[in-house]
């Protein structure tokens, strides 16, 4: 039996091919856009990819089916409950898709949403399972989160009791020694305390998953509608098109590099610019307009929260990432990168755009300290809120990251505004996000919460 698990860290994505040695067939699992390396493996294992199964209609990303329809006339699987534009085999609870002697087991595991389910893999029928890939339903430290994608068709407490019947009439029932494979990791936002380890058993989950300990039903639903991490508004839209017919994503792609005086034009039309580099060196000095989603964190994700899924968009990055930063974008269906402009670790601008290159304010724990006494600033807290429940900055007003670009006139004006999350990452988002807008006098606190909290917080 072939088992390839696939990780992507920018959504912390797993995707998964399944394939039977002796026969050759193969299927994929909740795959991403860009599906070279899942047709590279296919070829070099011998295996041919006869169908591709979503465990759901998946929200912060765009998938790949129909890339690889295209690319093998496979099928395409979902849950029964699923509705599409586009032909789908209904996979039924119970049913199983032979490979040959590899078996695949369709287990219904509505809660996250009501067409979920679960893949349950057995080398040989009628053998003990080896393992189950659980989209996300379990994860590895939680469970899916019942409320992002209901669009109207049900309340989040009834897709949150689902969950409870899914997680202890079904997935609890397996084998001790079976191995979860979930569709994300940790820093997802389709969960709140999602583990880094890309795999576990369900022996080892019924012991350390705070979220599947015996509890009542109430209680159960009670902790996995409460702290939730804030939904980009872009999962809407991905989760539409994932149930309909959409333009493909032209494989190996290639975006063009602009010129000084069209990266100018740009920004003077209101063109989005997203600049990818690290925050101390877009805090060194950047393009005024621009909006800093560093390339070392969530940069997909992120992405979709300070520009439209659609929107045109001008990329700033180091020599060498342009290209794998529009795959990134492209993953949750931002395919317009119009192009791109590098700028290396020196920070040093083409000569053409000097007079455009301004510097980011920052403020330390210190000053803000100052300006709070003062009543002299206004402090944003962006980040979300479970992380605000292990402390706050008084006076912050809370708006979380994903939320930001929404609730604009939410943001006091009048005052120097002072930006901070956790660490220092989102806070160089948010506040070049408000720089870029308009807002006057925003800078972000270095150190974010943890530095204010070593300052003030007893250890």
């Amino acid at each position: 039996m072939i088992l390839e698990q696939y990780y992507i860290e920018c959504l912390s994505h797993a995707s998964y091919l399944i394939g039977d040695e002796g026969t050759g067939r193969a299927v994929v699992v909740d795959p991403r856009r860009d599906v070279g390396e899942y047709l590279d493996d296919a070829r070099k294992h011998g295996l041919t990819i006869e169908g591709v199964i979503n465990t759901h209609f998946h929200a912060d990303f765009v998938s790949g089916h129909l890339e690889l329809v295209e690319a093998t006339g496979a099928w395409i699987g979902f849950g029964e409950a699923a509705e599409t534009d586009y032909p789908i085999r209904r996979l039924r609870d119970g049913e199983h898709l032979s490979l040959g002697e590899v078996d695949l087991e369709i287990l219904a595991t509505p809660g996250h949403t009501w067409e979920s389910i679960s893949v349950l893999v057995r080398e040989h029928p009628g053998a003990t399972p080896t393992a189950v890939l659980t989209g996300d339903s379990l994860f590895i430290g939680d469970v899916g989160r019942p409320d992002l994608v209901n669009l109207g068709e049900s309340s989040t407490e009834d897709l949150a009791r689902a969950m409870y019947h899914t997680v202890h009439e079904k997935l609890l029932t397996l084998p001790d020694a079976v191995t979860v494979l979930p569709a994300h990791g940790a820093g997802s936002s389709c969960g709140k305390n999602l583990s880094a380890e890309l795999t576990s058993t369900i022996g080892e989950q019924r012991v350390s998953n705070p979220s599947v300990q015996p509890m009542s039903e109430d209680a159960f639903v009670a902790l996995v509608t409460e702290g939730q991490p804030a939904a980009p508004s872009y999962f809407s839209v991905d989760a539409a098109m994932n149930k309909r017919i959409h333009p493909l994503l032209v494989q190996d792609r290639a975006i063009p590099e602009l010129s000084p005086e069209r990266v100018k034009a740009e920004l003077a039309a209101g063109t989005r610019v997203l600049d990818a580099r690290s925050v101390d060196d877009f805090a060194a000095g950047h393009l005024a307009g621009s909006v800093n989603v560093g390339f070392d964190g969530r940069f997909a994700e992120t992405g979709g929260m300070v520009a439209e899924v659609g929107e045109p968009i001008v990329l700033i990055t180091y020599p060498g990432q342009e290209q794998d930063a529009a795959v990134r974008l492209a993953r949750i269906g931002s395919d317009h990168a119009l192009g791109y402009l590098t700028v290396g670790s020196d920070g040093v601008f083409p000569a053409e755009l000097a007079e455009l290159v301004v510097p980011a304010p920052r403020t330390t724990v210190e000053q803000l300290e100052a300006l709070l006494a003062a009543d002299a600033v206004t402090l944003v807290d962006i980040r979300n809120p479970g992380e605000r429940e292990s402390g706050t900055i008084p006076q912050a007003v809370p708006i979380p990251l994903a939320q930001l670009r929404a609730r604009l006139a939410q943001v006091p004006t009048g005052k120097p505004i002072v930006v901070h999350c956790a660490g220092g990452w989102r806070s160089s988002v948010a506040a070049s996000l408000l720089r870029a807008q308009g807002f006057e006098n925003v800078s972000d606190l270095l150190g974010g919460y943890n530095a204010w909290a070593d300052a003030h917080v007893p250890a």
